[in-house]
Order: C-alpha cells, then sequence, then structure tokens
C-alpha cells in the first residue's frame, strides 16, 4: 500500500494525470493519478494517507517552482493530475471523513478580466488541501462581501494583472475590512509588491502560488 501511495504523489509531483496523458513523456502510457487513486481507494488505502501523499507532492513540485527548477506548465500539470485525484476523494470530504484546512475565497477585482494567474493560484492551493471558492474575474466588493458571509472564519484573496485595477482592489480589500474588521486577506498579482499589500492593508502578499500556499498553510496552524 505504501508504494501505492508513493506512486500517487510522484504522479502529482510529477503531473502526470491519467494512463493516457502524454505528459510526462516518461511515462506515457502508465498509470497516472486518477487509475492509481482508483485502485488505492479499492484497496482501502486511507483517504488520509492519500491526500497527505498529495500534499506532500504538492509542496515538493511547489519548491522547485520558487527555486525556478520547474515553470508555470508542470505546476499546471501537477494541479491537474491533483484534481484527478481530488475527483476521487470528494466524497470523503462530503462525508466529514476529510476535512479541509480551511475555505480560500479568491477572485479577480471589479474591472480587471484577467484570470490566468488566479486560476492557477486556486488549482494549486486547493491540491493542498484547501477548500477554494472562486469568484471569477471582475468580482465587485459586495459579492465578495456576500460570499464571505456564507464561509465564517474564511480567507479571501484578491487578484489583479493590471496597475489601472490596484485602485479596484484597495477598495475592494476596504470594503471587506469594513464589513469583517477581523479577516485575513491576501493579495497578488504582477503590479503588487509588499509594500504596496502593506499599505492598502493586506494581511498577506504573494508573488506566486506558492507562496500563497505558504502563507495560507501558517495561517491554518
Amino acid at each position: 500500500m505504501n508504494e501505492l501511495i508513493e506512486k500517487i504523489g510522484n504522479c502529482v509531483e510529477r503531473g502526470k494525470v491519467n494512463k493516457t496523458s502524454p505528459y510526462p513523456a516518461n511515462m506515457k502510457g502508465l498509470d497516472g493519478a486518477d487509475e492509481l487513486t482508483r485502485e488505492a481507494i479499492a484497496a482501502s488505502v486511507g483517504a488520509n494517507d492519500i491526500l497527505q501523499a498529495c500534499n506532500d507532492a504538492m509542496q515538493r513540485i511547489g519548491a522547485k517552482f520558487g527555486r525556478n527548477e520547474v515553470f508555470v506548465p508542470e505546476l499546471l500539470m501537477a494541479a491537474k493530475a491533483m484534481h484527478a485525484v481530488m475527483a476521487h476523494l470528494k466524497p470523503f470530504f462530503q462525508s466529514g471523513n476529510l476535512k479541509a484546512k480551511g475555505t480560500f475565497i479568491i477572485g479577480t477585482v471589479s474591472g480587471d478580466l484577467h484570470d490566468i494567474g488566479k486560476n492557477l493560484v486556486s488549482m494549486v492551493v486547493e491540491g493542498n488541501g484547501w477548500k477554494v471558492v472562486d469568484l471569477g474575474v471582475d468580482v465587485k466588493p459586495m459579492k465578495f462581501v456576500d460570499k464571505i458571509k456564507e464561509f465564517p472564519g474564511c480567507i479571501v484573496g484578491l487578484s489583479a494583472l493590471l496597475t489601472t485595477t490596484m485602485a479596484s482592489m484597495s477598495k475592494t480589500l476596504q470594503e471587506i475590512r469594513t464589513q469583517f474588521f477581523i479577516i485575513n486577506i491576501i493579495v497578488g498579482g504582477a503590479p503588487l509588491s509588499m509594500d504596496s499589500a502593506k499599505e492598502m492593508g493586506a494581511s498577506g502578499y504573494a508573488r506566486d502560488p506558492q507562496g500563497a500556499v505558504e502563507w495560507l498553510n501558517g495561517i491554518a496552524q
């Protein structure tokens, strides 16, 4: 069983989604995260053990990304492989046998239609064991507020790519703070820096998906 769990983790780290996936080339034709997870569940491998192996794999690929040893395509494939695993684990979350680390609400702020960075963060964060509520792009402040009310204790992520939408991000953050004085809000996007994040009153800043995961996991501890 340990060997099977290790294989699942390896598939996630390498981005091997399923048997028909051509990536990575040296694993072509082999079972991927999809088939191996199905096999593990059939063999009564614990869902927590599977999830932990996948979380560890996402941490490894995230660390490699942070060191520039892999790039966005590899990180994206790892996230897709993780999603293949999560599809099998979803019933265990619904039954209460598995618990998410917390709820992360994310969206691109009003006036900005860019979603590539946000989508990547969403996938990597979910792959690290968080429940992700993705509000999409061009999200008005009150949409964040309304969704936060649905998930007490959640953490919020605001994304922006355009310099012109930084004012919108600041406005959104302040509106959320007005409604919820004690709430963790992390911001990210090309025009931002740690200094600009602090200036607008954000709780945290991440320059890439791994940075967001590390910050979130620090909050969850």
